[in-house]
């Protein structure tokens, strides 16, 4: 019995597509271009987060710029809050172990391909609480960034823009397995920042700025 000759248009309609899909699909791997593939290209992962638990922080304020200037990843935000654990001990560590919270902690740095993070200067040093959750994480994985690229910026309301805090962090990452990128300190943050539109004011340090964070996006 002949087939219908809707039937056979449809098969060799059908036939001649997939064919050609499967040929300029090859040729998009060949050729570095995988127009056809964008549903198997996985999404790069930013971690990004303030150094602080102030939940005002300007260096939150930052780092939530900064996370907006990225356009070719997926960025997560981290509160540090949402990790809040006793304080660190050799005693306490023996008394409960390790806690969950910094095994999180952990897992979300090594779910990320890099890391944004902005520090908030205290007497010259890292704020309590990030000193706190890092501490805990160094006990679990010595090190605790894992080999991730790095970005590191810090701000303050004064003319240094917690230039300290940031050159210990800047000195002190690839101690801990991090890879960093690029650095930069934004001073006197309310002279500089646009509270309403969440962006830094003069165009210059804007471009600074752009910058420093654009070694992430190039990792794309």
């Amino acid at each position: 019995m002949n087939a219908r000759p809707e039937k056979v248009a449809h098969f060799l309609f059908c036939f001649y597509y997939l064919t050609l899909r499967r040929i300029l699909t090859a040729s998009s791997i060949l050729i570095g271009y995988p127009f056809l593939m964008s549903d198997s290209i996985p999404t790069m992962k930013i971690l990004a987060f303030a150094a602080t638990n102030h939940k005002k922080s300007i260096n939150k304020q930052l780092v939530e710029y900064a996370a907006k200037l990225i356009t070719h990843a997926e960025v997560e935000i981290l509160d540090l809050n949402d990790y809040e654990l006793p304080l660190y001990g050799q005693d306490k560590e023996e008394e409960i172990g390790h806690p969950q919270l910094a095994k999180d902690f952990l897992t979300k740095i090594q779910q990320s391909d890099a890391i944004i993070i902005s520090f908030a200067e205290h007497n010259g040093s890292y704020s309590v609480a990030y000193k706190n959750i890092f501490d805990w994480c160094s006990r679990i994985e010595p090190k605790v960034f894992q080999n991730k690229k790095m970005v590191l910026i810090s701000t303050s309301p004064g003319a240094r823009g917690g230039a300290t805090v940031l050159a210990s962090a800047v000195q002190s990452a690839p101690h801990f397995n991090g890879v960093v990128k690029a650095n930069l300190s934004i001073p006197n943050f309310f002279d500089n920042f646009d509270q309403d539109k969440q962006c830094l004011k003069h165009s210059e340090l804007n471009e600074q700025f752009k910058d420093a964070i654009s070694h992430i996006d190039h990792l794309t």
